[in-house]
């Protein structure tokens, strides 16, 4: 029988979201295609050093263990590498023992073709082009930040922090806020407060972790507390009263209840964030991040008016964890 993904909840994972790339990207870069594959059959035995979204990863994929028979959770590496020198970054996935055995190398073509194939419910990669084409088909993907604060500690608990338009919810609202300011803005929430946004590129993720979630509380109830859920979920919005009671209804609707909500009215995000320490924070506004990048994973979702048009600003806002190799070992 087919291995079914659709009731998993599916990560396609670029190898430079997982790891540090950026001696390889260098050689690359400075000396072609020809030393960079010798390079890495060189070094084909030497582990790669972890990257922005492996504390994420690792995280996620031990919440198998609430069914390893039926594991909800499955990771597929989507690569431009080829298969030869993308035998490094399998060797360093089994070296750092990831969960990780389906993958797909492409030889530099766009990986975004295979999303829908996939079930993928979120794609990562450091390469802000094959990002671009993915949320420009549709499909959910953030582009992983360079950040100096990677959280490598053998706590349990996964702390997942989401903005809201934009991410969970189209830019609707967002554009409205732009185009005609914040009292147009709060009186179109209070007219729309019980009507919920169409829904993001992310929500579906959302609603996949919401499950997991259910999973574990059904674990607890079954061990009488013996086990702790480790999924936490939390959004951290600009939005304020009134503005708040749209994102709580839009919640309900969706059958999904979040952690934690911080409706923030313009304070910067980093502050907050900096106390809870997500292992990853999902944003679609390149002036968030490049403070936020700075402690904690961050993600930039480049969806909407702000990043292909109205108020769009140059990609140099941030830090992209790969900035020039298009072709190779992302």
């Amino acid at each position: 029988m087919a291995y079914d993904l659709s009731e998993r909840l599916v990560i396609g994972l670029a190898s430079s979201a997982l790891f540090d790339l950026e001696e390889s990207d260098r050689v690359f870069r400075e000396q072609g295609e020809a030393s960079y594959r010798i390079y890495q059959r060189d070094n084909e035995n030497k582990p790669l050093s972890t990257g922005v979204a492996f504390p994420f990863i690792k995280r996620l994929l031990s919440l198998n263990e609430l069914s390893p028979d039926n594991p909800p959770i499955e990771v597929v590496l989507l690569s431009r590498n080829d298969p030869e020198t993308g035998l490094r970054v399998m060797k360093s996935i089994e070296h750092h023992e990831l969960g990780i055995t389906r993958a797909i190398f492409l030889q530099g073509r766009y990986p975004h073709r295979f999303i829908p194939a996939l079930n993928i419910s979120l794609f990562l990669s450091a390469n802000r082009q094959d990002v671009d084409q993915a949320i420009l088909a549709g499909h959910p993907a953030g582009q992983v930040l360079s950040s100096g604060d990677l959280d490598l500690t053998d706590e349990e608990e996964l702390r997942i922090a989401f903005d809201f338009d934009g991410v969970l919810v189209t830019d609707e609202s967002e554009t409205i806020y732009q185009q005609q300011g914040i009292d147009a803005f709060h009186e179109y929430e209070r007219a729309n407060a019980q009507v919920p946004p169409e829904a993001g590129l992310l929500a579906v993720f959302l609603r996949k972790l919401a499950y997991i979630q259910m999973l574990e509380k059904q674990r607890e109830e079954e061990t009488q507390g013996a086990y702790r859920p480790k999924v936490r979920v939390s959004i951290v919005t600009a939005r304020n009263a009134p503005a708040h009671e749209r994102v709580i209804h839009t919640m309900r609707s969706w059958g999904v209840t979040v952690n934690e909500a911080y409706f923030l009215g313009g304070i910067a995000k980093e502050h907050v964030l900096g106390i809870i320490k997500p292992h990853i924070f999902f944003d679609d506004q390149a002036s968030h991040l490049s403070a936020t990048s700075d402690i904690l994973p961050s993600v930039h979702v480049p969806f909407g008016q702000l990043n292909h048009g109205l108020g769009a600003s140059e990609e140099g806002a941030v830090r992209p964890g790969l900035s020039s190799r298009e072709e190779g070992a992302a």
